[in-house]
């Protein structure tokens, strides 16, 4: 078997008026995130691991801010396109493997709805999705709720 391994990572601001979009699911907060699609930044992270597990550029180069066609794009059906889009090349996902950093809001209680997502969207089984959340205990820019960041990877496999 040929092994395959992609590192990601995102960061996005908070913004008043937005939605807090995280791993698909919508999370009450008094801020979303700022960016040209719904800003999922989890699911920007894992996009940018299946990607470059594959040496296939970045969502910058898939989707790109500045086509009006991903204006408001929901960020799972990007990663639904970019899993169909790594089959097409032959290869599937073994796992992934994510981490989200945000001090507020507490995301524990949506973790096991954002794995679903992600699974649903990759077309793996939910065993194969890990998402973790952390804070930076009040340091950096996540620490003084001035955005969110994720980091992931990922194993994609041929047979």
């Amino acid at each position: 078997m040929n092994f395959r391994v992609g590192h990601g990572y995102d960061v996005h601001r908070y913004k008043q008026g937005r939605k807090l979009i995280l791993g698909g699911v919508d999370i009450p907060w008094e801020m979303g995130l700022d960016g040209h699609s719904d800003a999922d930044v989890l699911v920007h992270a894992i996009i940018d691991a299946l990607l470059g597990a594959a040496a296939m550029g970045d969502i910058g180069a898939l989707y790109p801010d500045t086509d009006q066609a991903y204006k408001g794009a929901d960020s799972i059906k990007l990663l639904e396109d970019v899993c169909s889009r790594l089959r097409d090349r032959g290869y599937e996902i073994g796992n992934i493997d994510a981490t989200v950093i945000a001090q507020s809001p507490k995301l524990r209680p949506h973790i096991d709805s954002m794995r679903e997502n992600i699974a649903r969207a990759a077309g793996v089984e939910t065993d194969c999705v890990s998402v973790k959340a952390t804070t930076e205990e009040k340091l950096g820019f996540t620490g003084r709720l001035e955005g969110v960041s994720a980091h992931s990877v990922a194993l994609i496999y041929k047979q």
